[in-house]
């Protein structure tokens, strides 16, 4: 016959056969003090059965094959050296602000919206690289202007040569010596019937795809800033309702012992009580623990600690409508623009592999200066050559066409990608629309539903005290208000960023719309500087006007090919709460006209 376990045994031995609970079956048997089941530990390390990962000094743990848990009783000597960590230097671009250059040097914490996004605008290290990957293709502008310029290429040689001549009668005659010879050659361009032009074109068209990419990654930062600015007001405000529950359970259990020791209650209310009180105190470590995340989450996105956080002023639209939303996403979102910028990249390949079919023209002028002799360096010879070349492909095997069909084909799927984008941008914005208004309407009735909770709580209190209800009613309404009020306050939160997705959506979360007074990086200072590099004056004016005369293909916005590209979603529709259902008829309401007296079964 089998032994009866006490009722904590029997659910330990139920938990343990879940993969749930099989993680807390350990500190569940020793809490408990009975045989707990096996458990699986590291390999060969001895620990014992419900032992493993425990603070116990005695737990079985392997010294040699874990390290210690490294808390504040840690030897000093297991501390990393400082000369061992990553070497440090703080160095931001010259462009940024002083002010924000000082606040991010100093690590001060912050304590408006404003102060976080001016620090995520010029800080944030993946917003910076991106600015420096601009900063890089700006110079693929200068080098395909360079293309229009002549090249003067030039070398210079020192040579020993010693060659033996045999004869049909007498000896062989050796000869040998060093010479030296100088040489330039000036290549210039005159029509190249597009290819210039064709990489001209790719070049911008690559810039302008980075530029997109740029804006996505400062509005994606923006977005992150405001996210993690939200997140710790949430987090830190959950921390406070959780208190707030435990601290009115624990007065909850303080008076249920008093009147357990006047025999107004049982041992079991004050049991359930405490077993609501234990819940409570997991929740508080809990909401801290998230309220940690949320910090370290900040410092990420922002850059330095969150301080007294105030908070956000609300958050203004450029359009009233869904539908005007749709509108301006198409000529501000730089998913739908960087779509474009890419057709814009292959539809310049598609010209360049097509200009290879046709025939070029350059001018080629050299001069030569060396040894009149290969054996002698005491006679020199100068020279002078100038020549016209017309070149071209005559037949290939069909290599070029190949190419060209390929890069068609391959510009015809970018082409394709401007469709997606499209639909991705709408369906992207819509959801964040829809979000943005369910979450915002539903704020009023999460504080309704607090306020209600708040005041049913109380007076189940007096009930309870009054034995009108039991402990257990008491219980749940105090669980239903901690669910409200933690409800009201995700709700206030998730519209709040909410709102910010559909301005990110549209293409409108930038520093210029958020504030419009501060600095802003100027994405064509350092274009300016670098795009004349290669130029020669007056000449490549003219060379770039000729050859864009002569060019294949446009550059124009090709329009949309899906047929589904003049449809959106409609938005979400919001009634007031009184009016979301029909009010159910009244069983002894009169049927309306036309309905059946007695409808079949």
């Amino acid at each position: 016959m089998i032994p009866a376990l006490p009722l904590r045994a029997a659910l330990l031995a139920a938990c343990a056969a879940s993969a749930a609970c099989a993680a807390l079956a350990p500190a569940f048997a020793e809490d408990a003090a009975l045989p707990a089941p096996p458990m699986q530990g590291p390999p060969d390390s001895g620990a014992p059965a419900g032992s493993y990962g425990t603070d116990d000094p005695d737990s079985g743990r392997d010294g040699g094959d874990i390290r210690a848990d490294g808390g504040a009783d840690s030897a000093d000597d297991s501390a990393i050296p400082e000369a061992d960590r990553i070497a440090l230097r703080p160095e931001l671009p010259a462009e940024t602000p002083a002010d924000v250059a000082e606040r991010a040097t100093s690590g001060a914490p912050i304590t408006s919206l404003t102060d976080a996004l001016r620090l995520a605008y010029w800080t944030s290290p993946l917003l910076l690289a991106q600015r420096s990957t601009v900063k890089s293709y700006d110079y693929r502008i200068a080098q395909a202007r360079a293309n229009y310029g002549p090249k003067l290429n030039y070398s210079l040689a020192t040579t020993f040569q010693s060659d033996r001549f045999e004869q049909r009668r007498g000896l062989p005659v050796a000869l040998s010596g060093w010479t030296t010879a100088a040489s330039a050659v000036l290549t210039q361009p005159i029509f190249t019937f597009g290819r210039n032009a064709s990489q001209e074109r790719n070049s911008a068209a690559q810039l302008e795809f980075q530029r997109q990419v740029l804006r996505s990654t400062e509005q994606q930062a923006l977005l992150d800033a405001i996210t993690s600015y939200i997140g710790v007001l949430r987090d830190r405000a959950a921390v406070l309702i959780a208190k707030d529950n435990l601290a009115a359970l624990e007065r909850q259990l303080n008076d249920n012992k008093a009147r357990l020791a006047v025999r107004e209650v049982t041992a079991t209310d004050v049991q359930q009580i405490s077993t609501r009180v234990a819940l409570g105190q997991a929740q508080v470590y809990s909401a801290q623990r998230d309220a940690a995340s949320s910090e370290a989450s900040f410092l990420r996105m922002v850059g330095v600690p969150a301080g007294d956080l105030v908070p956000p002023n609300p958050l203004q639209l450029p359009v009233r409508q869904l539908e005007e939303a749709y509108a301006y996403s198409e000529m501000h979102s730089p998913v739908i623009l960087a779509a474009q910028a890419r057709e814009k990249v292959s539809r310049a390949s598609v010209a360049a592999a097509k200009s290879d079919l046709m025939p070029r023209i350059d001018f080629q002028g050299s001069a030569s200066y060396g040894s009149q002799s290969a054996y002698s360096d005491d006679l020199r010879q100068r020279g002078l050559r100038g020549q016209f070349i017309i070149s071209g492909p005559i037949f290939e095997s069909g290599l070029r066409r190949a190419r060209v069909s390929e890069a068609m084909a391959a510009n015809d799927a970018d082409w394709r990608l401007l469709d997606a984008s499209l639909r991705e941008s709408r369906a992207t914005l819509a959801a964040s629309w829809n979000d943005w208004q369910a979450q915002q309407a539903a704020i009023a009735s999460y504080r309704a539903a607090e306020e209600s909770a708040r005041k049913a709580y109380e007076g189940a209190i007096l009930q309870q005290r009054a034995g009108l209800i039991t402990t257990l009613d008491m219980l749940d309404l105090a669980r239903e208000m901690l669910v409200a009020r933690s409800n009201s306050n995700t709700a206030i939160a998730n519209a709040y960023i909410a709102k910010a997705r559909v301005l990110a959506a549209a293409g409108a979360l930038e520093q210029s719309w958020l504030m419009p007074d501060a600095a802003r990086y100027d994405v064509d200072r350092h274009l300016g500087k670098v795009k004349h590099n290669g130029d020669v004056p007056i000449y490549t004016p003219i060379a770039r006007a000729i050859e864009n005369a002569g060019a294949i293909g446009s550059t124009a916005t090709r329009p949309v090919r899906d047929p589904a590209g003049a449809r959106t979603a409609a938005p979400i529709v919001i009634q007031p709460a009184d009016k979301l259902v029909e009010p159910a008829p009244s069983p002894t309401a009169p049927a309306p006209a036309g309905a059946l007296a007695n409808p079949p079964k």
